[in-house]
Formats: structure tokens, C-alpha cells, sequence
């Protein structure tokens, strides 16, 4: 409590000093400052956003590595470049947040969570992160649905003095017996239609040295079974309309990886001798989308089918039938149907209706079959003028269930309203108060509901209460010189019917059931600066710190002990990353610190379950070469430049210094 008053006395205390601020030199200039990320100055919901090159130079392999860079995000990361890799955005769970390609939801019935790892960076353009609603009519009533969302964006063909075809070949190659080769070839069609044709392979060892170190061992010993060999495909159409647009996305992954052990009680020999997990994936969706404009009426219209497949063994379960094997195929057929109309120039309103449906196979003895048709309606207004935004929705989402075999979970009918707002109180176009409010629910997945000796079907959703307040503040100086970008958000969650499992009378059987609730207080802060020092050098830089204090809080009348008052697992109380880019003619720097405080790996808060702080330190030097109109670009990089041992996830180990060599040709 104290500390939400310290919150509130700061946030008092900031827009005042702001306020006097203005009050002084309001008389002295009536330039308007502009800021080239309009929209998200004035976005009544939290926006933070990496694109253009900056991806280019984070050194990420993958979409979940570059998201550590984002405030509010904690990385579950099980190591190795193969490695599992999802994300938790302000406490919530990864299932609270919804992945989008293109406009379009990445989804995963069976478990909810969405493995970032399999997204590389080599066709995003951009990534963007809301909390809250994305401050947009015109979008699926499924955008409503989650208390986060991810927003990726593919790269639109550019064509550059008049060319009809481009190709780009990225070599990347480095620790681990990495060996990444990209190509991808973009063609204009027409006048108005462009496509794109990418492919990239993956190879790596994954081996990498770490420290065993307990009352009973201290030694250096290899991380085995980290290997992942993986192929991609993407093909994308692009055709702009007259007041519209046109796209569709086909998209291939396949891949075969290790899956490496908890080390725990010297258990990395049996690994070693190839008695490791394996896990096979092959994901295949085609997507499609139209937005056409008429007058003041606005359409969209999106469509996508995925099917999925997942194989997974472990040699060191032995059945009746042998070895352990299990197969999992998973298909999705998704609808939506947007529409918006503009009352007047500021005011508008939206309706939209998706369908969604769900169906998972599995070889697992007295399986369910489950399959599961999602409805969901979205009505929304939004209100805009020179100095106030307002937006409301509500959604009504209806979820049915059916089982082959056994009974499957009762019909849910729900609704989540939400309300936001953003306000410029002074002249100067540079600083925003914003706030928002929304009641979100997220159903239990195929696996919290079905899954063999495990699932229950009497699981309640989990519901949850977001409430946040900030502001944002921008200021360019000169026009060109420099610019300063500054927003800071406090917010409130509060989960109830939290969905957890517990062992049963052994690690083979576990008990689903309802937590009572999580309370969740924190701050996030991302401050962004550049300057240019002369027409040749030029300077940005990039700061992001979070403080989350995420309680479980019980009912006392519930005879179950759920560790009442104590963190949530893996959820630091700080956090935060800073980054520094240096442009000097053809030569680029980039600097890049991650900082992970200190977490517990249980809910039980005690010495045995602490989990010390860890950081990073990331380097990459590049330079690039004009070779007539072709462009190169060599980047060398050093990854966790002290070879720090840390650990994400609690007996999973990271590696350490590693070395990453990139080679880009553009024809």
C-alpha cells in the first residue's frame, strides 16, 4: 500500500513539475513540437515498439530473444537456441497474451502458449506490444480477447531505383555449431501487387559448457541434447486497392530438436548417452485479409486455416509398448468480419464477429478428442479530437466444447467490457495522461480440461481486472538534432480462478484446480533518445525498467494452503534492459544490457526456491559496403560478454560467451 501511495505521490509530483515547466516558457515560443510516433504518443492504451534497424541490430536470432527488450515482458527461456521459449507480459500468464501475424492470431488450443523461438527475425518489420486494447476500430473482435497482445508485422516488398526484383541472402553463423542461411526474393507483379518468397534453414549443435554447482557437486559440464535442425518457408502477397489493401501469408515450419533435461541431482548423464527428450513440430496456416474503404464505412475481412503437428518422445519412459511416443495434430479454422463507420471526422464506431474453430488428436490412452467453436462479438466506439481520445468496447464471447469420449466442459457465455482514454491537458502537443480500464477472461486450455490423468473439466475460467494510469511525453529538438520519447504506466491486475497444477501421488498424475486470486502492482518505464552529433554520427538510446509485486492472495475459508502473500514464481521484482546504437558514416555499434533481479522458483518463498539476479551484456560492431546499387553488410557479435552462469528457469542453464558472425547481400 505504501508503495502505490509513492506511486501516485510521484505521478502527482511529475505532471506538476511539467505543468510549472510550461507555465513558464508557454509565453516564450508557440512552436509545436512534433514527434514521429504520433499515434503512440497519444494512444490511451501503453504501446512499446521495435522496428526498422533496430531489429537488425539487436542480435536476435528469433522473435522471443528481441522481446526482452520490451518493458513488462519476462522471458521463459529453457536454453539453447532450440530451446522453448514464451513470454509472460506484466504477470498474467502466457495465455493472457495473444500473438498476431499480419493482423491475424498465432493460437494454440492445446496449451495456450505460443513458442516465440519458431519466428525469426528476417521478414518482421515490425514488432509491437499493447497492453490493453490496440487503440483501433477497425480490427477482429478476437483483438479484444486477451489482456496483452503482440503484434507482428511482415516486411512489404521495396523496391529502390526503379526495380522489379530484389534478393537478399543472409548468411549468420557462429557458437553451437550454428549454421543459418536466409534467402529471400521479392518481385513487383504490377503496379500495385508485390510478392515475397522467403526460406530459411537452421543447424546448430546447440552444446554449450556450464557450471554444476551444489552442496554435492561443483564441475563444468557440456549441455547436450540442445541440437535443432529447422526449415521455414513464407510466401506473401501484397496488392493495394483503391482505398484498400490485399494480402495473403502461406507459411511452412518444420523442425526436429532436443529437448534438455532439468539438471538436477547430476541428471545430465543419461542425456548424454542419447537417452534425451525429442520433439518434432510442423506447422503449416494460409491466411488472407481484405480492408476496403467506402466513404465513411470501413470493412475487414480475415480468414485463416492452421494445422499443426507434434511429436514427442522420451526414451526414458518405458511402457508396455516400448519407449514413450506421443502425437499430437491440431487444426484451426478462423473467420472474421469487421466493420466501422465514421460519424464524423473523430467519431466513429465498430462492430465486428469472428468464429473460431478448435480440434486436437491426440494417441494418448482414454483421450477426449476435444474440438471447440468460439464465437465472439465486439462493439466499440472511439472518440477523438485535438486533445482527448476516448475508446470503449465490449465483447461477448460464447465458447461450446465437444468431446469424443468423456464429458466435455460446460458451455461459457461471457462478457468484458473495457474503457480507455488519452488527454493532452497543456498547449504543447508533447505530453499525454492516459488510463484505462478492462475485465478480460481466458478459458482453460485442451490440456487444463482433457488431458489424460490430469485434466478437469470443472475448471472455471480465469478472470482478470487491469487497471492502469501513465502518461507520455515526447519532445523533438531542432527538428532534426535529437528527440526524447518518455512513458511511464502504474497498473493493478487482479486474476481470480487463477488455473494451477500440482503432483498428485507421483510426477505422472497432477491435480488442476481454481487458485482463489493474484494481485498484481507495478510500474513500467521506457525512455527513448537520440541525437544526432554531426551529419555523420548519430546517437540512440533505449532504457526500460519494471517493478512488479505480484502477490497470491487465498481465501482463508478455502482449507487449501496456496502460500498466501508471497511472489508468484519467476517474477522478478526488478527488471529492465538498456540499449545504446552508434551510426557513424557506413559503421554501426550496437550495446544492448539485460537485468533479471531477484525471483523465486516456487510459491513457497524460501532460500531453497531463491533464484539469484542475472544480466547480460550484448556487443555487435558492423559495417556496411555500396557496391554499386548492391548493398553489404558484415556484423560480428559477442553475447554475454563475461561469460555470466545464469539461469531463467530454475535447473536450466544458459550458456555462455558466445560469438555470432552475419554476412547480408542485397541484389
Amino acid at each position: 500500500m505504501k508503495r502505490c501511495w509513492l506511486v501516485v505521490f510521484n505521478f502527482v509530483l511529475i505532471t506538476g513539475c511539467i505543468k510549472q515547466l510550461y507555465a513558464q516558457h508557454a509565453m516564450d515560443t508557440v512552436m509545436v513540437y512534433t514527434f514521429k510516433n504520433s499515434t503512440l504518443l497519444s494512444s490511451p492504451t501503453p504501446v512499446q515498439r521495435l522496428s526498422g534497424q533496430q531489429l537488425e541490430r539487436l542480435g536476435s536470432l528469433s522473435v522471443a530473444d528481441a522481446t526482452r527488450f520490451l518493458s513488462g515482458i519476462q522471458l521463459k527461456d529453457y536454453g539453447g537456441i532450440g530451446g522453448l521459449k514464451t513470454i509472460n507480459v506484466r504477470s498474467m500468464g502466457a495465455n493472457h497474451t495473444t500473438v498476431y501475424l499480419d493482423g491475424l492470431p498465432i493460437s494454440n488450443a492445446q496449451n495456450g502458449q505460443v513458442d516465440l523461438g519458431k519466428f525469426a527475425l528476417d521478414n518482421i518489420a515490425k514488432i509491437s506490444l499493447y497492453s490493453g486494447d490496440r487503440p483501433l476500430l477497425l480490427q477482429p473482435a478476437k483483438a479484444y480477447a486477451s489482456a496483452s497482445s503482440i503484434y507482428l508485422e511482415s516486411q512489404l516488398p521495396a523496391m529502390e531505383n526503379g526495380q522489379k526484383q530484389s534478393l537478399k541472402a543472409v548468411l549468420k553463423t557462429g557458437s553451437f555449431g550454428l549454421f543459418n542461411p536466409s534467402l529471400q526474393w521479392q518481385k513487383q507483379l504490377s503496379t500495385r501487387t508485390t510478392a515475397s518468397l522467403s526460406t530459411a534453414y537452421t543447424q546448430a549443435n546447440g552444446r554449450y559448457r556450464f557450471r554444476i554447482y551444489d552442496t554435492n557437486y561443483d564441475t563444468i559440464a557440456t549441455r547436450e541434447n540442445t541440437d535443432i535442425r529447422s526449415l521455414r518457408t513464407e510466401l506473401f502477397l501484397n496488392s493495394e486497392l483503391p482505398d484498400g489493401n490485399w494480402n495473403t501469408h502461406a507459411y511452412f515450419y518444420q523442425s526436429k530438436r532436443g529437448l534438455p533435461d532439468a539438471v538436477v541431482a547430476n541428471k545430465f548423464k543419461p542425456i548424454m548417452l542419447g537417452l534425451g527428450q525429442r520433439q518434432n513440430d510442423r506447422n503449416i496456416f494460409l491466411q488472407t485479409s481484405i480492408q476496403k474503404k467506402f466513404n465513411r464505412y470501413h470493412m475487414a475481412v480475415k480468414a485463416k486455416y492452421a494445422n499443426d503437428y507434434t511429436y514427442y518422445t522420451d526414451p526414458t519412459i518405458v511402457k508396455l509398448e516400448g519407449p514413450l511416443e506421443n502425437h499430437y495434430h491440431q487444426q484451426e479454422t478462423y473467420l472474421s468480419l469487421a466493420n466501422s463507420y465514421d460519424l464524423t471526422k473523430g467519431w466513429g464506431f465498430a462492430l465486428s464477429g469472428d468464429w473460431q474453430w478448435n480440434k486436437l488428436n491426440a494417441d494418448l490412452d482414454n483421450f477426449a478428442y476435444p474440438t471447440r467453436n468460439t464465437v465472439l462479438v465486439a462493439s466499440a466506439t472511439r472518440y477523438k479530437s485535438d486533445r482527448l481520445t476516448l475508446q470503449s468496447s465490449l465483447l461477448v464471447t460464447w465458447v461450446q466444447d465437444g468431446t469424443k469420449y468423456n464429458q466435455a466442459a460446460s458451455r461459457k457465455t461471457k462478457m468484458s467490457p473495457a474503457a480507455s482514454l488519452s488527454w493532452q491537458p497543456f498547449f504543447q502537443k508533447d505530453f499525454f495522461l492516459r488510463a484505462f480500464y478492462k475485465r478480460i477472461f481466458r478459458m482453460p486450455t485442451f490440456n487444463d480440461l482433457y488431458y489424460t490423468a490430469i485434466g478437469n473439466t470443472l475448471l472455471d475460467p480465469e478472470y482478470a481486472h487491469q487497471f492502469d494510469a501513465g502518461f507520455t511525453f515526447a519532445k523533438t529538438f531542432n527538428q532534426q538534432s535529437g528527440y526524447i520519447n518518455l512513458q511511464t504506466d502504474g497498473y493493478y491486475n487482479l486474476v481470480t480462478n487463477k488455473i494451477v497444477a500440482t503432483p498428485a501421488a507421483n510426477q505422472f498424475r497432477w491435480i488442476m484446480y481454481n487458485l482463489d486470486r493474484v494481485s498484481i502492482k507495478g510500474i513500467d518505464v521506457v525512455l527513448k533518445g537520440g541525437l544526432s552529433l554531426s551529419r555523420d554520427l548519430k546517437l540512440d538510446v533505449g532504457i526500460n525498467y519494471s517493478y512488479e509485486d505480484a502477490r497470491i492472495k487465498t481465501d482463508a475459508t478455502s482449507g487449501m494452503k496456496y502460500n498466501a502473500g508471497e511472489q508468484v514464481p519467476y517474477i522478478p521484482w526488478h527488471s529492465g534492459s538498456f540499449i545504446m546504437q552508434v551510426d557513424y558514416k557506413n559503421f554501426l555499434l550496437n550495446y544492448s544490457f539485460v537485468y533479471t533481479g531477484e525471483r523465486y522458483s516456487q510459491a513457497a518463498n524460501s532460500s531453497e526456491n531463491y533464484l539469484q539476479p542475472w544480466y547480460t551484456h550484448d556487443l555487435a560492431v558492423g559495417k556496411g559496403w555500396l557496391i554499386g546499387h548492391r548493398k553489404m553488410r558484415v556484423m560480428g557479435e559477442v553475447n554475454n560478454i563475461f561469460n555470466q552462469a545464469y539461469e531463467v528457469v530454475k535447473s536450466f542453464p544458459m550458456p555462455g560467451r558466445s560469438y555470432r558472425l552475419t554476412l547480408i547481400f542485397n541484389y
